[in-house]
């Protein structure tokens, strides 16, 4: 039995040694793993030949939470509330996801992913929803509460691909973010929402499978509706993989 290899963004840390380190937290990895794939760490900081490499071997990617993305992608002043901006990844991400839009390799984004990619096809975000929106309900619940904490619901999109997969108009979700899409990014259609009207999920129409949320599904697993949303990740995934046996 072979399994499509799964590609996850990572994060530039430090242990607490002091050592600089190249990272994923491990949730992504089992929730992967649990749906059948074998996941594989991309480096930050490759050259574009070396990124290339991986990439051609590649059956899906999946775009991680983390940092926030450096303004000047979107044309936007440094908000002093912006935080963990890491340029280097930024770049390796954008490289990806035109990747991914050009091969038609399936891509899942997640939190920050969501909000990179909208970054990337050319749209604009939130730097602080509180302070930017103020009448809108709390979306950040880190540090401090678990993971797998309820926040709010979110209202999916009727005939969306994200209602078709998780089976119901509403979920409860968790929530650790404090940016958000203000201006959706071109091509990309808006699937679901939080009960402020903050876009909490988005769709690439037309591509084999190209779904973000701004949720943390990886702590939710134990939902059906959740290890829906990563099955259908893995078997658009194994379907690209098909192809490729003979490469």
């Amino acid at each position: 039995m072979t399994h499509p290899l799964i590609g996850l963004t990572t994060s530039h840390t430090t242990s607490q040694s002091g050592l600089s380190q190249i990272s994923v937290t491990e949730a992504y990895v089992r929730a992967l793993l649990r749906a059948g794939a074998a996941p594989l760490l991309i480096p930050i900081g490759l050259s574009e030949s070396a990124l290339q490499d991986i990439l051609h071997r590649l059956d899906g990617i999946l775009f991680t939470g983390g940092g926030d993305v450096n303004p000047e992608r979107y044309a936007s002043q440094m908000h002093p509330l912006v935080d963990d901006v890491d340029p280097e990844r930024d770049s390796t991400e954008i490289q990806l996801i035109r990747y991914a839009m050009q091969e038609q390799i399936p891509f899942l984004g997640i939190c920050r992913g969501l909000q990179v990619i909208n970054v990337a096809m050319g749209g604009t975000l939130y730097e602080d929803i509180l302070d930017q929106r103020p009448n809108s309900i709390r979306h950040q619940y880190s540090p401090g509460w678990p993971r797998s904490y309820l926040a709010h619901d979110v209202k999916l999109v009727d005939r969306s691909r994200l209602v078709e997969i998780l089976d119901d108009d509403t979920v409860s979700v968790n929530s650790f973010h404090h940016q958000g899409i203000r201006e959706l990014g071109k091509r990309l259609q808006a699937t679901a929402f939080a009960p402020d009207g903050v876009i909490e999920a988005i769709e690439l129409p037309g591509h084999p499978f190209a779904i973000a949320v701004q949720w943390h599904p990886e702590w939710l697993v134990e939902d059906p509706a959740m290890q829906r949303l990563f099955g259908e990740f893995v078997r658009s995934a194994e379907l690209t993989h098909i192809p490729q046996i003979t490469r």
